[in-house]
Protein backbone atom coordinates (compact mmCIF):
# COMPACT_ATOMS: atom_id res chain seq x y z
CA UNK A 1 0.00 0.00 0.00
CA UNK A 2 1.43 3.42 -0.99
CA UNK A 3 0.26 6.27 1.22
CA UNK A 4 -2.19 8.09 -1.08
CA UNK A 5 -3.50 4.15 -0.75
CA UNK A 6 -3.60 4.54 2.69
CA UNK A 7 -4.74 7.84 2.85
CA UNK A 8 -7.68 7.40 0.22
CA UNK A 9 -8.69 4.33 2.00
CA UNK A 10 -8.75 6.47 5.34
CA UNK A 11 -10.84 8.88 3.53
CA UNK A 12 -13.48 6.50 2.32
CA UNK A 13 -13.86 5.43 5.21
CA UNK A 14 -15.47 8.96 6.45
CA UNK A 15 -18.88 7.18 4.82
CA UNK A 16 -19.26 5.49 7.85
CA UNK A 17 -19.91 8.54 10.20
CA UNK A 18 -19.31 9.33 13.81
CA UNK A 19 -20.81 6.78 16.05
CA UNK A 20 -20.29 6.99 19.24
CA UNK A 21 -19.15 3.45 21.23
CA UNK A 22 -16.39 1.01 22.05
CA UNK A 23 -18.07 -2.35 20.36
CA UNK A 24 -16.08 -1.69 16.87
CA UNK A 25 -12.72 -0.31 18.46
CA UNK A 26 -12.54 -3.41 20.93
CA UNK A 27 -13.29 -5.90 18.48
CA UNK A 28 -10.34 -4.01 15.64
CA UNK A 29 -7.77 -3.99 18.27
CA UNK A 30 -9.07 -8.00 19.38
CA UNK A 31 -8.23 -8.38 15.69
CA UNK A 32 -4.56 -6.76 15.86
CA UNK A 33 -3.72 -8.14 19.54
CA UNK A 34 -4.63 -5.40 21.34
CA UNK A 35 -1.92 -3.39 21.22
CA UNK A 36 -3.23 -1.19 23.81
CA UNK A 37 -2.57 -3.31 26.70
CA UNK A 38 -0.24 -3.22 28.81
CA UNK A 39 1.08 0.17 27.65
CA UNK A 40 1.24 3.57 29.69
CA UNK A 41 -0.72 6.78 29.19
CA UNK A 42 -2.23 10.45 29.33
CA UNK A 43 -5.56 10.56 28.65
CA UNK A 44 -6.81 13.99 28.34
CA UNK A 45 -10.75 15.61 27.39
CA UNK A 46 -12.20 18.46 27.53
CA UNK A 47 -13.90 21.18 25.16
CA UNK A 48 -11.37 23.38 25.19
CA UNK A 49 -7.45 23.09 25.64
CA UNK A 50 -6.66 19.75 25.50
CA UNK A 51 -4.83 19.93 22.58
CA UNK A 52 -2.64 22.55 23.91
CA UNK A 53 -2.37 20.35 27.46
CA UNK A 54 -1.50 17.30 25.41
CA UNK A 55 1.27 19.12 23.59
CA UNK A 56 2.59 19.93 26.93
CA UNK A 57 2.58 17.05 28.48
CA UNK A 58 3.94 15.45 25.90
CA UNK A 59 6.86 17.76 25.24
CA UNK A 60 7.96 17.67 28.92
CA UNK A 61 8.10 13.75 28.72
CA UNK A 62 10.08 13.92 25.82
CA UNK A 63 12.69 16.84 27.77
CA UNK A 64 12.67 14.27 30.51
CA UNK A 65 14.39 11.76 27.43
CA UNK A 66 11.25 9.42 27.79
CA UNK A 67 9.71 8.17 24.01
CA UNK A 68 6.33 9.80 24.18
CA UNK A 69 3.69 9.34 21.69
CA UNK A 70 0.96 12.32 20.89
CA UNK A 71 -1.88 11.67 19.55
CA UNK A 72 -4.43 14.55 18.68
CA UNK A 73 -7.00 16.10 16.17
CA UNK A 74 -8.22 17.07 13.96
CA UNK A 75 -4.70 18.21 11.73
CA UNK A 76 -3.79 21.34 10.23
CA UNK A 77 -1.68 21.10 7.34
CA UNK A 78 -0.86 17.20 7.11
CA UNK A 79 -2.66 13.86 8.21
CA UNK A 80 0.29 12.82 9.45
CA UNK A 81 0.77 15.76 12.55
CA UNK A 82 -2.14 13.21 14.17
CA UNK A 83 0.84 10.83 14.94
CA UNK A 84 4.00 11.87 16.68
CA UNK A 85 6.68 10.11 18.67
CA UNK A 86 9.19 13.14 20.34
CA UNK A 87 7.56 15.35 18.28
CA UNK A 88 8.12 13.94 14.98
CA UNK A 89 5.17 13.06 12.23
CA UNK A 90 4.42 9.32 11.98
CA UNK A 91 6.48 8.87 8.01
CA UNK A 92 4.48 8.96 4.85
CA UNK A 93 5.92 4.84 4.37
CA UNK A 94 4.98 4.12 7.79
CA UNK A 95 1.52 5.17 8.27
CA UNK A 96 0.95 3.44 4.57
CA UNK A 97 2.67 0.31 6.45
CA UNK A 98 0.18 0.53 9.46
CA UNK A 99 -2.78 0.99 7.47
CA UNK A 100 -1.95 -1.58 5.41
CA UNK A 101 -2.39 -3.84 8.62
CA UNK A 102 -5.21 -2.37 10.38
CA UNK A 103 -7.56 -2.14 6.84
CA UNK A 104 -8.10 -6.47 6.51
CA UNK A 105 -8.92 -6.58 9.92
CA UNK A 106 -11.69 -3.37 9.79
CA UNK A 107 -12.60 -4.98 6.44
CA UNK A 108 -13.21 -8.22 7.97
CA UNK A 109 -16.01 -6.56 10.91
CA UNK A 110 -19.50 -6.89 10.30
CA UNK A 111 -20.22 -3.40 11.98
CA UNK A 112 -17.06 -1.58 9.83
CA UNK A 113 -15.00 0.73 12.02
CA UNK A 114 -15.46 4.58 11.94
CA UNK A 115 -12.67 6.90 10.39
CA UNK A 116 -11.31 7.83 14.25
CA UNK A 117 -11.67 4.68 15.19
CA UNK A 118 -9.65 2.78 12.31
CA UNK A 119 -7.17 5.74 12.83
CA UNK A 120 -6.98 5.18 16.78
CA UNK A 121 -6.32 1.94 15.86
CA UNK A 122 -3.51 2.13 13.62
CA UNK A 123 -1.64 4.56 16.23
CA UNK A 124 -2.32 2.26 18.86
CA UNK A 125 -0.41 -0.23 16.77
CA UNK A 126 2.06 2.18 15.81
CA UNK A 127 3.19 3.32 19.25
CA UNK A 128 3.14 0.02 20.41
CA UNK A 129 5.42 -1.49 17.46
CA UNK A 130 8.10 1.58 18.25
CA UNK A 131 7.77 0.72 22.19
CA UNK A 132 6.66 4.17 23.43
CA UNK A 133 7.53 4.31 27.24
CA UNK A 134 4.34 6.70 27.06
CA UNK A 135 1.38 8.04 25.19
CA UNK A 136 -0.30 11.37 25.18
CA UNK A 137 -4.33 10.80 24.34
CA UNK A 138 -5.91 13.52 22.99
CA UNK A 139 -9.99 12.42 23.38
CA UNK A 140 -12.06 12.79 19.57
CA UNK A 141 -15.26 13.52 21.41
CA UNK A 142 -16.95 13.52 24.71
CA UNK A 143 -14.76 10.61 26.67
CA UNK A 144 -17.26 8.33 27.76
CA UNK A 145 -17.63 6.37 24.39
CA UNK A 146 -15.07 7.67 22.80
CA UNK A 147 -12.76 5.30 20.77
CA UNK A 148 -9.25 6.36 22.77
CA UNK A 149 -11.29 5.23 26.02
CA UNK A 150 -10.65 1.88 25.10
CA UNK A 151 -7.47 2.04 27.18
CA UNK A 152 -6.89 0.39 30.15
CA UNK A 153 -6.65 2.75 33.48
CA UNK A 154 -3.80 5.67 32.19
CA UNK A 155 -1.85 7.49 34.54
CA UNK A 156 -3.60 10.55 34.59
CA UNK A 157 -6.85 11.32 33.31
CA UNK A 158 -6.99 14.96 32.88
CA UNK A 159 -10.22 16.96 32.19
CA UNK A 160 -9.80 20.73 30.80
CA UNK A 161 -12.27 23.29 30.47
CA UNK A 162 -15.92 21.78 29.88
CA UNK A 163 -18.33 24.43 27.46
CA UNK A 164 -21.54 23.29 25.25
CA UNK A 165 -19.80 21.87 22.17
CA UNK A 166 -21.50 18.90 20.02
CA UNK A 167 -24.94 18.94 21.88
CA UNK A 168 -26.06 16.53 19.75
CA UNK A 169 -23.80 14.05 20.47
CA UNK A 170 -22.98 14.65 24.49
CA UNK A 171 -26.27 16.26 25.64
CA UNK A 172 -27.12 19.66 26.02
CA UNK A 173 -26.38 20.65 29.31
CA UNK A 174 -22.97 20.98 31.71
CA UNK A 175 -23.80 18.52 33.69
CA UNK A 176 -24.65 16.11 30.87
CA UNK A 177 -21.22 17.27 28.95
CA UNK A 178 -19.11 16.89 32.11
CA UNK A 179 -20.42 13.50 32.82
CA UNK A 180 -19.28 12.05 29.13
CA UNK A 181 -16.07 13.86 29.66
CA UNK A 182 -15.63 11.88 32.91
CA UNK A 183 -15.67 8.49 31.66
CA UNK A 184 -12.13 8.34 30.87
CA UNK A 185 -11.39 8.53 34.63
CA UNK A 186 -11.22 4.72 35.54
CA UNK A 187 -10.06 2.79 38.82
CA UNK A 188 -6.54 3.28 39.85
CA UNK A 189 -5.81 6.20 38.27
CA UNK A 190 -5.22 9.88 39.25
CA UNK A 191 -7.82 12.96 37.82
CA UNK A 192 -6.38 16.36 36.86
CA UNK A 193 -8.90 18.54 36.40
CA UNK A 194 -8.86 22.36 34.77
CA UNK A 195 -10.41 24.67 37.82
CA UNK A 196 -13.95 25.69 36.46
CA UNK A 197 -17.30 25.91 37.86
CA UNK A 198 -19.17 23.77 40.65
CA UNK A 199 -21.60 22.38 38.58
CA UNK A 200 -17.89 20.29 36.59
CA UNK A 201 -16.11 19.57 39.51
CA UNK A 202 -19.50 17.78 41.72
CA UNK A 203 -19.66 15.89 38.46
CA UNK A 204 -16.12 14.90 38.21
CA UNK A 205 -15.34 14.70 42.03
CA UNK A 206 -18.41 11.96 42.01
CA UNK A 207 -16.95 9.84 38.82
CA UNK A 208 -13.90 10.01 40.76
CA UNK A 209 -15.29 8.19 44.39
CA UNK A 210 -17.33 5.70 42.12
CA UNK A 211 -14.11 4.76 40.58
CA UNK A 212 -11.69 5.03 43.80
CA UNK A 213 -9.62 7.72 41.88
CA UNK A 214 -7.62 10.76 43.83
CA UNK A 215 -9.01 14.33 42.02
CA UNK A 216 -6.26 16.68 41.55
CA UNK A 217 -7.82 20.42 40.98
CA UNK A 218 -5.45 23.04 39.42
CA UNK A 219 -5.16 25.97 41.40
CA UNK A 220 -5.06 29.15 38.91
CA UNK A 221 -4.82 31.48 42.07
CA UNK A 222 -1.26 30.19 42.28
CA UNK A 223 -0.53 31.62 38.56
CA UNK A 224 1.81 35.04 39.01
CA UNK A 225 2.37 36.22 35.46
CA UNK A 226 5.95 37.37 35.23
CA UNK A 227 6.26 38.53 31.77
CA UNK A 228 4.43 38.41 28.44
CA UNK A 229 4.93 39.83 24.71
CA UNK A 230 4.26 38.57 21.68
CA UNK A 231 7.11 36.60 21.64
CA UNK A 232 6.07 34.41 24.79
CA UNK A 233 5.31 35.08 28.51
CA UNK A 234 6.67 34.14 31.74
CA UNK A 235 4.94 33.03 35.22
CA UNK A 236 5.28 31.64 38.43
CA UNK A 237 3.22 28.63 39.64
CA UNK A 238 3.05 27.64 43.40
CA UNK A 239 6.37 29.25 43.70
CA UNK A 240 8.74 27.86 40.11
CA UNK A 241 8.88 30.11 37.28
CA UNK A 242 8.02 29.08 33.83
CA UNK A 243 8.50 30.49 30.44
CA UNK A 244 6.03 29.51 27.73
CA UNK A 245 6.11 30.17 23.63
CA UNK A 246 2.39 29.96 23.64
CA UNK A 247 -0.08 33.26 23.84
CA UNK A 248 -2.60 34.44 25.95
CA UNK A 249 -3.62 33.72 29.84
CA UNK A 250 -5.54 31.04 29.21
CA UNK A 251 -3.10 28.97 28.19
CA UNK A 252 -1.18 29.76 31.88
CA UNK A 253 -4.10 28.12 32.91
CA UNK A 254 -3.67 25.02 30.37
CA UNK A 255 0.12 24.89 31.89
CA UNK A 256 -0.97 25.14 35.92
CA UNK A 257 -3.04 21.92 34.51
CA UNK A 258 0.10 20.34 33.24
CA UNK A 259 2.19 20.85 35.97
CA UNK A 260 -0.51 19.22 38.53
CA UNK A 261 -0.35 16.03 35.75
CA UNK A 262 3.39 16.52 36.77
CA UNK A 263 3.24 16.13 40.03
CA UNK A 264 0.77 13.01 39.08
CA UNK A 265 3.26 11.75 37.29
CA UNK A 266 6.18 11.88 39.82
CA UNK A 267 3.61 10.07 42.46
CA UNK A 268 3.36 7.67 40.03
CA UNK A 269 7.31 6.70 39.65
CA UNK A 270 7.64 8.88 36.72
CA UNK A 271 11.53 10.92 36.83
CA UNK A 272 10.40 13.97 35.86
CA UNK A 273 13.28 16.64 36.95
CA UNK A 274 12.52 20.37 37.73
CA UNK A 275 14.43 21.34 34.35
CA UNK A 276 12.90 18.47 32.13
CA UNK A 277 9.78 20.37 33.35
CA UNK A 278 11.04 23.86 32.45
CA UNK A 279 12.26 22.80 29.15
CA UNK A 280 9.66 20.79 28.02
CA UNK A 281 6.99 24.06 28.40
CA UNK A 282 9.62 26.10 26.81
CA UNK A 283 10.11 23.93 23.90
CA UNK A 284 6.56 23.80 23.27
CA UNK A 285 5.34 23.86 19.64
CA UNK A 286 1.60 23.67 19.26
CA UNK A 287 0.27 25.85 16.00
CA UNK A 288 -2.62 27.64 15.09
CA UNK A 289 -3.21 28.83 18.28
CA UNK A 290 -3.35 32.39 18.55
CA UNK A 291 -0.17 31.92 16.56
CA UNK A 292 2.14 35.12 15.03
CA UNK A 293 2.83 34.19 11.48
CA UNK A 294 3.49 37.61 10.22
CA UNK A 295 5.17 40.74 11.60
CA UNK A 296 3.53 43.46 9.09
CA UNK A 297 1.50 44.27 9.35
CA UNK A 298 1.23 41.54 12.43
CA UNK A 299 -0.90 38.45 11.79
CA UNK A 300 -2.72 36.16 14.53
CA UNK A 301 -4.43 32.58 13.57
CA UNK A 302 -6.17 31.09 15.95
CA UNK A 303 -8.54 27.95 15.15
CA UNK A 304 -10.87 29.19 17.69
CA UNK A 305 -14.33 27.48 16.94
CA UNK A 306 -16.98 28.06 19.93
CA UNK A 307 -17.88 30.43 22.26
CA UNK A 308 -15.36 29.58 24.85
CA UNK A 309 -12.45 29.87 22.60
CA UNK A 310 -13.76 32.87 21.12
CA UNK A 311 -13.97 34.64 24.72
CA UNK A 312 -10.39 33.94 25.13
CA UNK A 313 -9.80 35.50 21.30
CA UNK A 314 -11.23 38.11 22.12
CA UNK A 315 -9.61 39.06 25.10
CA UNK A 316 -6.10 38.14 23.62
CA UNK A 317 -7.18 40.79 20.96
CA UNK A 318 -7.91 43.55 23.57
CA UNK A 319 -4.64 42.53 25.77
CA UNK A 320 -2.30 42.42 23.22
CA UNK A 321 -3.23 44.96 20.33
CA UNK A 322 -5.30 48.00 22.36
CA UNK A 323 -5.75 50.46 20.54
CA UNK A 324 -4.95 48.99 17.38
CA UNK A 325 -7.71 48.70 13.97
CA UNK A 326 -8.56 44.74 13.96
CA UNK A 327 -9.78 43.04 11.06
CA UNK A 328 -11.27 39.93 11.57
CA UNK A 329 -10.59 37.26 8.85
CA UNK A 330 -13.40 35.29 9.73
CA UNK A 331 -14.59 31.70 8.41
CA UNK A 332 -16.66 28.75 10.40
CA UNK A 333 -18.24 25.82 9.86
CA UNK A 334 -22.37 25.84 9.82
CA UNK A 335 -22.73 23.31 12.36
CA UNK A 336 -21.20 25.69 15.37
CA UNK A 337 -22.27 28.27 16.66
CA UNK A 338 -21.14 30.98 15.11
CA UNK A 339 -23.97 33.39 16.20
CA UNK A 340 -22.71 33.47 19.50
CA UNK A 341 -19.34 33.22 18.57
CA UNK A 342 -19.71 36.36 16.03
CA UNK A 343 -21.51 38.17 19.28
CA UNK A 344 -18.22 37.77 21.40
CA UNK A 345 -15.22 38.28 18.89
CA UNK A 346 -17.39 41.66 18.02
CA UNK A 347 -16.40 43.28 21.05
CA UNK A 348 -12.80 43.15 19.51
CA UNK A 349 -13.07 43.77 15.68
CA UNK A 350 -13.04 47.00 14.00
CA UNK A 351 -14.14 45.47 10.10
CA UNK A 352 -14.41 41.95 8.92
CA UNK A 353 -13.12 39.83 5.87
CA UNK A 354 -15.31 36.95 5.46
CA UNK A 355 -13.97 33.70 3.77
CA UNK A 356 -15.29 29.79 3.60
CA UNK A 357 -13.11 27.85 5.24
CA UNK A 358 -11.95 24.35 3.09
CA UNK A 359 -14.52 21.99 4.60
CA UNK A 360 -17.69 20.26 3.27
CA UNK A 361 -19.61 21.24 6.46
CA UNK A 362 -18.53 25.41 5.68
CA UNK A 363 -20.55 27.82 6.08
CA UNK A 364 -20.66 30.05 2.67
CA UNK A 365 -18.39 33.21 3.06
CA UNK A 366 -21.79 35.31 2.01
CA UNK A 367 -24.33 33.87 4.54
CA UNK A 368 -21.67 34.54 7.40
CA UNK A 369 -21.06 38.68 6.15
CA UNK A 370 -25.11 38.68 6.26
CA UNK A 371 -25.30 37.61 9.52
CA UNK A 372 -22.55 40.12 10.80
CA UNK A 373 -24.49 42.80 9.03
CA UNK A 374 -26.23 43.70 12.50
CA UNK A 375 -22.75 44.72 13.92
CA UNK A 376 -22.87 47.93 11.36
CA UNK A 377 -19.23 47.06 10.65
CA UNK A 378 -17.22 47.40 7.21
CA UNK A 379 -17.56 43.86 5.76
CA UNK A 380 -15.43 42.14 2.79
CA UNK A 381 -16.60 38.96 1.26
CA UNK A 382 -13.79 37.00 -0.81
CA UNK A 383 -13.80 33.75 -2.82
CA UNK A 384 -11.26 31.95 -1.56
CA UNK A 385 -8.63 31.99 1.85
CA UNK A 386 -5.92 33.21 -0.15
CA UNK A 387 -7.67 36.57 -1.52
CA UNK A 388 -9.19 36.73 2.37
CA UNK A 389 -5.45 36.73 3.60
CA UNK A 390 -4.64 39.06 1.45
CA UNK A 391 -7.49 41.06 1.44
CA UNK A 392 -7.20 41.40 5.29
CA UNK A 393 -3.31 42.77 5.14
CA UNK A 394 -4.63 45.22 2.71
CA UNK A 395 -7.02 46.37 5.00
CA UNK A 396 -4.54 46.20 8.23
CA UNK A 397 -1.39 47.78 6.37
CA UNK A 398 -4.17 50.90 5.31
CA UNK A 399 -5.06 51.67 9.00
CA UNK A 400 -1.75 50.51 10.72
CA UNK A 401 -3.89 47.81 11.91
CA UNK A 402 -3.41 43.89 12.39
CA UNK A 403 -5.17 40.65 11.84
CA UNK A 404 -6.79 37.77 13.49
CA UNK A 405 -7.93 34.36 11.30
CA UNK A 406 -10.26 33.27 13.85
CA UNK A 407 -13.23 30.44 13.26
CA UNK A 408 -11.96 27.35 12.18
CA UNK A 409 -8.98 24.76 12.69
CA UNK A 410 -10.02 24.19 8.57
CA UNK A 411 -8.62 27.19 7.93
CA UNK A 412 -5.56 27.19 9.70
CA UNK A 413 -3.61 24.66 7.34
CA UNK A 414 -4.12 27.46 3.79
CA UNK A 415 -3.64 30.43 6.01
CA UNK A 416 -0.46 28.84 7.34
CA UNK A 417 0.68 28.00 4.29
CA UNK A 418 0.34 30.85 2.67
CA UNK A 419 3.08 32.28 4.75
CA UNK A 420 5.13 29.11 3.68
CA UNK A 421 4.85 27.62 6.72
CA UNK A 422 4.00 23.92 6.98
Amino acid sequence: MTYKEALDYISSTERFGSRPGLSRISELLEKLDNPHKGMKFVHIAGTNGKGSCAAMCASVLKAAGYKTGLYTSPYIFRFNERMQINGMQIEDDVLADIVAKVKPAAESMEDHPTEFELMTAAALLWYRQENCDIVVLEVGLGGRFDATNIIESPEAAVIMNIGLDHVTVLGDSIEQIAFEKAGIIKPGCEAVLYEQSDIVTDVIRRRCEEENAKLNIADFSAIKPEFDSLMGQSFSYKGEIYALPLLGSHQLKNAAVVLETVEVLRKRGWRLEQSDVEHGLYAVSWPGRFELINDEPEFIVDGGHNPQCAQSVQENLLRYFPGVHRVLLIGVLRDKDFETLAEILDKAADEYVCISPNNPRALPAEELAASLEKFGKKLTVCESIEDGVETAMDRAAGKNGMVCAVGSLYSVGDIRAYFGMY
